[in-house]
């Protein structure tokens, strides 16, 4: 259990801990706790990858439980924006039969003794989808309804909150097509 593999985990218990506040007005500023506990934990998604290259600490178990760690934050936090009104329900559906799609591809394949990697497209999916998730976790509206702030800066933060969206959404697509090419090997049947 080195660090990187310590670090998969801890993004895992974080997971908890940000539908809580995502999902309760515990606090009147809940979102924003969710906010920061999502950052953190996008934090250690970076960081995981980075030690385990550098300092030769790749392992089967970081290959496997550092993409399902991404995932599962990923679309908890998706899954909790549907329910809250901000993320439209058939982007969300996509983007789960792509990680279903490539998480049941990933055991086929695993089942042969091979273990794959993520690529530089779902690195970069990934990357936008938190993102996405950032900025709908910030809740700029209840600053703009209860602080008096323009509404301009909403519907301009609302705007680019959905091109990152769209662009996330493209990417995701992307990826899975990029993912079954490079190992359609895989889909052979022995």
């Amino acid at each position: 259990m080195n660090l990187p593999n310590k670090l998969t985990i801890l993004r895992l218990i974080f997971i908890p801990f940000y539908v809580f506040f995502l999902m309760t007005d515990f606090f009147s500023f809940s979102s924003h706790i969710a906010m920061v506990i999502f950052i953190l934990a996008s934090i250690t998604d970076s960081l995981d990858g980075k030690i385990a290259r550098k300092y030769n600490l790749v392992t089967d178990f970081g290959k496997f439980a550092d993409p399902l760690a991404d995932k599962i934050l990923v679309v908890s936090g998706m899954v909790c924006f549907v329910a809250l009104g901000r993320l439209p329900v058939w982007i969300c559906i996509i983007i789960l039969a792509r990680e279903f799609a490539i998480s049941g591809f990933r055991l086929v394949v695993a089942a042969n003794g091979t273990v794959l990697a993520a690529s530089m497209w779902g690195k970069l999916k990934t990357t936008f989808q938190m993102i996405m998730l950032i900025m709908m976790s910030f809740d700029l509206e209840r600053l703009v309804t209860e602080k008096g702030f323009p509404p301009v800066i909403w519907n301009v933060y609302h705007i680019v909150t959905i091109v990152v969206m769209y662009i996330a959404l493209a990417l995701t697509i992307i990826s899975m097509i990029d993912y079954f090419y490079k190992n359609r090997k895989g889909f052979q049947v022995k």
